[in-house]
């Protein structure tokens, strides 16, 4: 199908809905960009905080970005159809740590969502339809929630993630609670993500990795799934790699999982996989002896990124992330002035062209921090449309949870935000 960006998806004859494949501008090159002269005087600040240059982003919202989520609605799916309550577990994990493999070399950061910002996605042919909206500006956070077709899940969340530039690296800290329920098993599954960082942000091959404990709790059993995103190590042997146990309420090893979150995810028997772990530890172990120190001494591992990938063309967008931002006329007409495929600073980069994309992000920008001052003077507060400040019904926390009425399709006394 064309990358028409204009066009949009199509509807076949059929009904069924035929999804671009392409972007309508390849993404450009970022050679040439100085970006230490940008970035040196971030060092350890909150880069939410700093405006950055439309260079570094890709043609996505955050909000957009937090929808590749649900790339993998199948697997929620095959949890809510198992009996078994450990296959369910087993199915979750894997959505939890499928969730972050479409951030492999996706080193384009997303657009900073203003406030009131908002975005819907209805994928029938996945079973599922979302909605989020940006309720907070400082700090920024992005709540969400979807739900399946057929009433077999309910997915939700808000996310604030804390981003630090460390001279080499940036770093993503995961903040904010994620939650699963499956209704025809009366459960809930909460749990947090990974810490993300991307290396080689000044010069060489840009590389990510993910980082850090995820423990999934389904509160009804008590059972868990501790995992661990293990870092890249002295010679990038653990680079992507993820293992962990299903534990019931008693602590008890109920199995062992273990892959690469860019591939997949195995399960095995906990002792097998024990005894596989204390054998490779011993070879690990005789191999850094048996190698001379002059062979490292000079090498700093986090220098050292994967071998180079295969060039892409659409800023790493995997099928699903290349759909996010389609726009048609019929589309148009329904979505509320605040979705992000209105946004006209996104819509130009997509369509190839930096300077007008700047330009637009500038003003955006200034529309917001002139709204900020004119609500503070006035003492008016900000509305928030679909989304509640309230405490997770699992965990305690306090979280954002949804309204409801948004696909209700009405639109009235939205803010114009564009």
């Amino acid at each position: 199908m064309s990358g028409d960006g204009s066009q949009g998806d199509k509807t076949q004859c059929n009904g069924v809905k035929n999804h671009r494949s392409a972007l309508p501008a390849a993404m450009f090159s970022r050679k040439n960009v100085n970006m230490w002269g940008f970035l040196k005087k971030c060092i350890g600040m909150e880069l939410s905080k700093i405006t950055m240059p439309v260079i570094f982003n890709e043609p996505l919202s955050f909000l957009q970005r937090l929808t590749e989520y649900m790339e993998h609605t199948y697997l929620i799916q095959k949890a809510s159809a198992s009996q078994d309550p450990i296959n369910r577990m087993k199915c979750v994990a894997a959505f939890a740590v499928s969730a972050v493999a479409s951030q492999w070399e996706r080193t384009g950061k997303p657009f900073n969502p203003l406030l009131g910002e908002t975005y819907e996605l209805l994928r029938e042919d996945l079973g599922f339809r979302w909605v989020s909206e940006q309720v907070s500006h400082h700090p920024p956070v992005s709540a969400f929630h979807a739900e399946g077709i057929k009433n077999d899940f309910m997915f939700h969340g808000s996310i604030y993630p804390k981003l630090k530039f460390w001279g080499k690296s940036v770093e993503a800290e995961p903040r904010g609670i994620i939650t699963l329920e499956l209704p025809l098993h009366n459960e809930a599954y909460t749990w947090t993500n990974p810490t993300c960082c991307i290396h080689n942000i000044i010069m060489g091959q840009l590389w990510i990795e993910q980082y850090g404990n995820v423990e999934i709790i389904n509160h009804k059993t008590g059972e868990r799934c501790c995992l661990t995103f293990k870092s890249c190590g002295i010679f990038g042997k653990e680079l992507h790699k993820v293992e962990g146990y299903i534990l019931d309420k008693s602590k008890k090893k109920i199995c062992a999982l273990y892959g690469k979150w860019t591939e997949c995810l195995y399960s095995v028997d906990p002792v097998t996989f024990d005894a596989h772990r204390k054998s490779d530890t011993k070879r690990s172990e005789k191999d850094r002896k048996g190698s001379t120190q002059s062979n490292n001494a000079d090498e700093d591992p986090y220098e050292m990124p994967p071998p180079e990938a295969e060039t892409v063309q659409y800023y790493a967008f995997t099928s699903f992330a290349l759909q996010l931002n389609a726009l048609d006329a019929e589309m148009k007409r329904v979505l509320p002035q605040t979705d992000c495929r209105l946004r006209p600073d996104i819509r130009a980069l997509e369509n190839g062209d930096i300077d007008a994309a700047s330009a637009e992000k500038n003003r955006l920008e200034e529309k917001q921090r002139t709204a900020r001052k004119n609500r503070s003077k006035s003492d008016e507060e900000w509305k928030i449309r679909w989304f509640h400040q309230g405490p997770n019904s699992y965990t305690g926390a306090p979280d954002w949870l949804y309204t409801g009425g948004y696909w209700d399709r009405n639109y009235s006394h939205l803010p114009d935000i564009y």
